[in-house]
Formats: structure tokens, C-alpha cells, sequence
């Protein structure tokens, strides 16, 4: 039974074992990214039923330009398609995309079609769905030290005036709260690079499922083991 009265509103996914799915399956591995796609909105409906404020997904990292260049043009396409189908959804639904990360060095036609969906959904306020595209917790970090940096450097901030709220202010994710409940799919037990600074105090949760078989099920799941843990944050 899960207690409506708390409920995690930043829940932050590792979408993993595609690849692995594709392979059991004896299918093309770009298979697995349309597969994958019906998890995506498992998940968002999940979320939206249960009242989650935010639902981060990590997408695409700046590790996976190293894949094969074919599957990355075609992830590249399948991400344009996905936002120009889906956006009539997001809106029905009253969702808000965000997306984290450097989005300048991501194709132009996949640019485009992002800040097109945002302009189209950013007055929704039910459920913000975040996609880390382009996203490394590493480098967020060093490019949040030099935004800084700058500043002390220009004379716009003093040292001593940099704290932790302030550097939080200047990551990708500045303005949203820090997710509560991070899952990872597929056995893996390990964090890729993925919200580093922002995971500090957040429940780790993992599944063996493979993403494109993570269902509704599968996340009330991990919220109800969420429920049954004790919260000290250090004290």
C-alpha cells in the first residue's frame, strides 16, 4: 500500500539495459530505443497517478557519443521523433519538458525540436519530465567552477560567498530540487556519471529489469520500498 502523503516529488531514472534486452530478444539493437519508449511513458503515467513533481530520465550522457556513429544518428532521430509525436500528450497531460545538459552540441534538427516542445508545454505545472541529453555529473560540475570562477574573476562575487547553495544555483538543474528516489534498471549497481552533486542524500533503488521492461508496476514498486525507509540525512 502506498502512503499518498509521501511520495518522492523528484523521482530520477537510469534508463539501462537496452542493449542487453535487444540481445536476448535477438533483435537489431535499435529496437530496444522503441521498446524503451513505451517505459518512458510507463513511468510518466505512473508518476502522474501518484502526484511525483518531477520525473528525471538520463537519456543520452556525454559518454555515449563514444557508441557507434550509426546508432547515435538514429538515437538523435528517434529523440526528434518521440518529442514531435508525444508533444500533443505532454500537453494533455499538463507535462513540462525540461531538458539538462549541453544542449548546444546536440544536432540542430534535435535542437529545434526541443526548445519547440518547451515553448509548447511550459505552462503545465503537473509533472515536470526532465531528459539529461548531453548530460555528465563531471562536467557539470567543472562548467558550474568556471561559471563561478568568472565571476570572482570579473569582480561580480566575492569568494567567501560561495557556498553550496550558490553552486547548486549554477548547475543545469538550478531551480529544481534534488531528487528523492533515483532508480536504475538492469542490475547494475553503480551511478554513471549521472546527478553527482545532486544525489548526496537520495534512496538508492535498483531493479533487475531491463528498461523496455520496467512497467507502471515496476515504479510503484520502487516507490513502495522508498516508503519503508528511515530518512536521516546524516543525523
Amino acid at each position: 500500500m502506498i502512503d499518498k502523503e509521501r511520495i518522492p516529488q523528484h523521482i530520477a531514472i537510469i534508463m539501462d539495459g537496452n542493449g542487453r534486452w535487444a540481445k536476448k530478444k535477438g533483435l537489431p539493437k535499435i529496437e530496444c530505443h522503441r521498446a524503451g519508449r513505451a517505459a518512458v511513458e510507463e513511468a510518466l503515467k505512473a508518476c502522474l497517478e501518484l502526484g511525483v513533481g518531477i520525473l528525471s530520465l538520463y537519456t543520452f550522457s556525454t559518454e555515449n557519443w563514444r557508441r557507434p556513429k550509426r546508432e547515435v544518428n538514429i538515437l538523435m532521430r528517434l529523440l526528434e521523433q518521440y518529442l514531435r509525436q508525444y508533444s500533443a500528450q505532454l500537453n494533455k497531460n499538463k507535462v513540462r519538458l525540461l531538458v539538462t545538459g549541453e544542449k548546444s552540441n546536440l544536432p540542430l534538427f534535435l535542437q529545434r525540436q526541443i526548445q519547440k516542445v518547451i515553448e509548447q508545454t511550459k505552462g503545465n505545472s503537473k509533472l515536470i519530465l526532465n531528459l539529461a541529453l548531453n548530460y555528465g555529473g563531471r562536467q557539470e560540475i567543472v562548467q558550474a567552477a568556471r561559471a563561478i570562477a568568472l565571476k570572482v574573476k570579473e569582480n561580480k562575487l566575492q569568494i567567501n560567498g560561495i557556498d553550496q547553495k550558490l553552486f547548486s544555483e549554477h548547475l543545469y538543474t538550478a531551480g529544481l530540487p534534488e531528487p528523492e528516489l533515483l532508480i536504475r534498471t538492469s542490475g547494475e549497481q553503480r551511478i554513471s556519471n549521472f546527478f553527482l552533486w545532486q544525489i548526496s542524500y537520495c534512496e538508492l533503488y535498483f531493479t533487475p529489469k531491463l528498461w523496455p521492461d520496467f512497467k507502471k508496476e515496476d515504479l510503484l514498486e520502487a516507490v513502495s520500498d522508498y516508503q519503508k525507509r528511515e530518512r536521516r540525512f546524516g543525523a
